[in-house]
């Protein structure tokens, strides 16, 4: 089976490779999203399937087009791939019609979510964020749609209490891989099944509004949010920026008219905070400009007070870090 590999990020590279390791799949090329420049030094950086597609086979067609739907030369070299079925994960362009009719078998999505739950942009951080118990992998039979089309096969996999973004992302990447396998050499046997649009919710891209942690929501809730938009959560100490990576949601009383405000320091642990409903551990920081430390050591060099509030407002811009 000739295959054309679509994906640009660190959740599409367990699938590539595993797709370049089978014998019998032929990756013919690899469309990935342009290289950009990060880092202090601006350096001109490819995204992670492209560097995983060098990695494993230098000589192997990369195109990396801004506007694929708009890039006749590139729409005219994949058409002469004469390939069976284009596969498709976290590429981050919408195909058009053109492209989904040009293989045999059509496009086949990865998508991290059981569907129609969770179409879009972020169905991992939304499903933590929601506090989703479990999640999984749909393969899909791409339509015009956003995440529309015809489900294929599903495999479920439960979220711990402690994943965050990074490690269920991991693990669903290789579910993935594992599942896109398999998908592929039963085409000719699945039925497709249509999706019910009654029972879909949507997963819209992370913004920077959504990493405000606002003290006023339960304790559950905040945890959840921590662990779903990890590591960018952030509250204010002091008129700093200080993001929060990590926290549990433990036992005791309520006294709501310290919201915000520390009620407790757990020794060798962190720092409790009172929140709308519950106390939540804080167990891990960044503070503006520094590195990750324990909420325990962020205690101590800081000499946090009983009482003391967490979610004062900046008075200057910080960047994040």
């Amino acid at each position: 089976m000739r295959v054309v590999f679509f994906g640009t990020p660190d959740f599409a590279v367990p699938t590539l490779v595993k797709l370049l390791s089978e014998p019998d799949f032929e990756v013919v090329g690899v469309v990935s999203q342009p290289d950009t420049r990060r880092g202090r030094g601006n350096q001109v950086t490819p995204p992670p399937v492209k560097a995983a597609a060098i990695a494993k086979n230098p000589d192997l067609q990369i195109w990396q087009p801004d506007r694929l739907k708009k890039d006749k030369q590139v729409l005219e070299e994949l058409a002469a791939t004469n390939a069976d079925v284009f596969v498709v994960v976290a590429y981050g362009q919408i195909l058009s019609q053109k492209i989904l009719n040009m293989p045999k078998y059509g496009c086949i999505n990865v998508h991290g979510s059981l569907l129609p739950k969770y179409r879009g942009a972020a169905p991992i951080q939304w499903a933590i964020a929601n506090g989703e118990s479990i999640t999984g992998i749909t393969t899909m039979q791409m339509d015009a749609g956003i995440d529309t089309g015809a489900m294929l096969l599903k495999a479920e996999l439960e979220i711990l209490p402690e994943d965050n973004t990074d490690t269920l992302s991991t693990k669903l990447a290789n579910l993935g891989a594992d599942l896109l396998i398999d998908t592929l050499r039963r085409l000719d046997t699945i039925k497709p099944e249509p999706q019910n649009d009654a029972l879909s919710c949507y997963s819209p891209m992370i913004g920077r509004e959504d990493w405000e942690l606002d003290w006023s929501k339960e304790a559950i809730a905040l945890h959840n949010r921590i662990r779903a938009f990890y590591p960018n959560c952030y509250t204010n100490f002091r008129e700093q920026r200080l993001k929060i990576t990590k926290s549990e949601v433990i036992e005791g009383e309520d006294n709501l008219e310290n919201i915000g405000k520390v009620a407790e320091i757990r020794k060798g642990k962190g720092f409790v905070l009172q929140t709308g409903k519950g106390l939540l551990l804080i167990k891990e920081v960044q503070p503006a400009g520094k590195k990750l430390q324990s909420g325990w050591d962020f205690v101590n060099g800081a000499r946090m007070a009983i009482g003391e509030s967490i979610a004062k407002k900046e008075t200057h811009s910080d960047a994040f870090s």
